[in-house]
């Protein structure tokens, strides 16, 4: 059984999930020197990425990070402004004036690859010893989809027990009962559902080298019976079409928005008619305000993969448009929740 943790690790995650976050303040400091110019002239994101020469993507991640840190503040129309701290701090001409305290920072390799992703929306590569390729790419080689594995299998070991802790807080006979677990690595998630639900069986739904990495860690659970892998790509192949529910973990924050969505709809036409979806993730406030944890992940989502962290009003909006919609949600564990779906 996988142990619930005894004690809070919070801190030990946060730190290693924030990590971008000052290189992209930085960025946003010292070569954008943004402050200066929504002080003279608040603006939009749409306005903004077209004054700085910058794409939406990466834009949006950044200002979510600056309300956050209640360096800006978004009005009723989406304008951005500077805040009375930023006013004083970060803006030219201020007699209290910071950013040279940041422009003795400004050439960190970070800041500079935060930057290239704000120029081109393209993701920076994996800051490894070998300097691997984004992270996409990476995970096609069998020695970075091993160490990458591993890190999220640890994570996954402190938030499957909360995940399935809200799945059995659900009305009872909603647990899943055969469940595809999308994208699933190490089959973490699928192996603290199948220990929680004895009536459960789940499978794993991934790519090469981690389907071989999955049935490794299956086995040693000894759960070979109740847990399948399927070898597959998530977006080009065929989904196995008997399963009433279907789990989204830590999953979407990787892909852009067309992306989730053609996730989501491969889903939808895969659910039997009462189906339910699963999505396990940080999520953003709705107003794109916070949380500051989920605005500081994001920055490392945004500068290493194709994806960021989305809040569940637009996952929600994607959903409306193939006739699901969220039911319930409950949080998990290390600023995580689960959103349950479901069609009508």
């Amino acid at each position: 059984m996988t142990p619930t943790p005894l004690t809070d690790p919070t801190a030990i995650y946060r730190y290693r999930e924030s990590l971008a976050a000052v290189d992209a303040l930085t960025a946003a400091i010292v070569h954008l020197d943004l402050f200066t110019g929504l002080a003279d002239s608040p603006a939009d994101l749409a306005t903004i990425c077209q004054r700085f020469a910058i794409h939406p993507r990466p834009a949006d991640t950044l200002c979510t990070l600056l309300v956050g840190n209640g360096l800006l503040r978004r009005d009723g129309n989406g304008i951005l402004h500077v805040t009375d701290t930023a006013q004083e701090f970060l803006v030219a001409g201020s007699p209290s004036d910071a950013r040279p305290y940041y422009a003795s920072i400004a050439d960190k390799p970070g800041v500079a690859d935060f930057l290239t992703v704000l120029r081109t929306d393209r993701p920076a590569n994996w800051p490894g010893e070998e300097g691997e390729a984004d992270w996409h790419a990476a995970m096609r080689t069998e020695a970075f989809a091993e160490s990458f594995t591993a890190a999220m299998d640890c994570r996954g070991r402190v938030l499957g027990p909360g995940l399935v802790a809200a799945l059995a807080g659900t009305k009872p006979g909603s647990q899943p009962h055969r469940l595809l677990d999308v994208g699933g690595g190490s089959g973490v998630y699928s192996i603290a559902v199948a220990q929680s639900f004895p009536q459960a069986r789940a499978t794993v739904l991934e790519a090469s080298p981690v389907d071989r990495i999955a049935r490794r860690t299956i086995s040693a659970a000894g759960l070979n019976g109740r847990i399948d892998v399927v070898t597959a790509d998530m977006f080009t192949d065929s989904w196995p079409a008997d399963h009433d529910t279907h789990l989204f973990s830590n999953v979407l924050h990787d892909w852009n928005e067309a992306d989730c969505r053609r996730l989501l709809a491969k889903s939808v036409a895969a659910l039997p008619h009462v189906g339910r979806l699963l999505i396990h993730d940080m999520l953003l406030d709705d107003d794109k305000s916070g949380p500051l944890w989920a605005a500081e992940y994001s920055v490392l989502l945004t500068t290493v993969t194709q994806g960021r962290l989305y809040s569940a009003a637009e996952i929600g909006s994607w959903l409306a448009d193939l006739g699901m919609r969220i039911v319930d949600r409950g949080p998990t564990a290390l600023g995580r929740s689960v959103l349950i779906a479901s069609r009508g």
